[in-house]
């Protein structure tokens, strides 16, 4: 009886810890790689939810801009959130701010995180790099993500030795005001790490859904054709850009036109991330190139950023 007894103790004994060893990471200290628009914003909501945050870039004057932005975006959010409580707001900002650091070393930082968070340049040997050097220092349970809007997940997990820790964690801008969060789940991502990237984005009052690591995820699966599908309408000149606006808008009740969200989103990105596409499925008509979109991109005309995309701003 004593021997059964011990047996089945071992069992337990073992059953839990490999209970114990499947639970979910519970984020709590993140590393965001990258200050510019995306990379400061996933910082400040995760900061402003409770989480200590060190946000990296390549120099002190990068990120001194991205720390001046992120404030600028908090004090909006508190005037909005604290309209009747001044003081409380001025808190939540400095509270917030108090729980980013900064630093350009990247490496130095990631032994003590549990998230890292990669919003740098939509290049695949970049992020590679990045990974594969981070990989070396990262404490065991660390999870690794990226925002990446058109790469493969996978082709950038396997530059790490932590498939199964890595995932997509894609954001939308402006960050601090837009819910939705697509959680891209590789075949090597373990249940146990995507759903801990669910829960990190519930904590910081995200909407997740999950998408296979496809092109474009679901979002930018369906827009970009979209957008693209609106350039070809142009350019055959069936409509003019202001119709095809006003169309979209009040006939199916989107917020912008594609011709004013392509020069919100910036000309160079769709056709970077139309050009990906389309090397990978050349003979996929959703995927075709457009010579107008080439054309403005090659005249450095981007949109919003620029001052002219295919409208002018001041």
């Amino acid at each position: 009886m004593a021997f059964v007894t011990r047996q089945f103790m071992r069992s337990v004994s073992s059953s839990s810890t490999a209970s114990a060893s499947a639970k979910k990471i519970i984020v709590k200290h993140v590393t965001v790689i990258g200050g510019g628009l995306m990379g400061a914003g996933i910082a400040q909501v995760a900061a402003a939810t409770g989480h200590t945050v060190v946000l990296v870039d390549q120099t002190e004057d990068i990120l001194a801009k991205s720390k001046k932005g992120i404030e600028e975006s908090l004090r909006k959010v508190a005037k909005k959130k604290f309209a009747e409580n001044p003081k409380a707001g001025s808190e939540f900002v400095e509270k917030t701010l108090s729980s980013i650091a900064t630093s350009t070393d990247a490496a130095s930082v990631v032994h003590s995180t549990d998230l890292v968070v990669e919003a740098i340049v939509e290049n695949l040997k970049v992020k590679n790099e990045l990974f594969k050097r981070l990989d070396k220092f990262a404490a065991e349970h660390t999870i690794f993500a990226s925002n990446t809007s058109s790469l493969q997940i996978t082709s950038i997990a396997n530059a790490t030795t932590r498939q199964d820790r890595f995932a997509g964690l894609h954001f939308f801008n402006p960050v601090p005001l837009m819910k939705l969060v697509e959680v891209i789940k590789t075949p090597m991502t373990s249940q146990k790490t995507f759903e801990s990237l669910v829960d990190f984005s519930k904590a910081l009052g995200k909407h997740p859904v999950a998408c296979k690591d496809t092109p474009g995820f679901i979002v930018n699966r369906l827009l970009v054709p979209y957008l693209m599908e609106a350039i070809r309408l142009y350019e055959r000149g069936d409509a003019s850009k202001e119709d095809i606006d006003t169309a979209m808008k009040l006939g199916a009740g989107y917020p912008m036109g594609p011709f004013e969200l392509l020069d919100y989103v910036g000309l160079d990105t769709t056709k970077f991330i139309v050009d990906g596409w389309h090397e990978i499925d050349v003979k996929n008509p959703l995927h075709q190139p457009s010579p107008f979109l080439n054309k403005l991109v090659a005249e450095n005309k981007f949109g919003k950023k620029t001052g002219e995309g295919f409208y002018k701003y001041k």
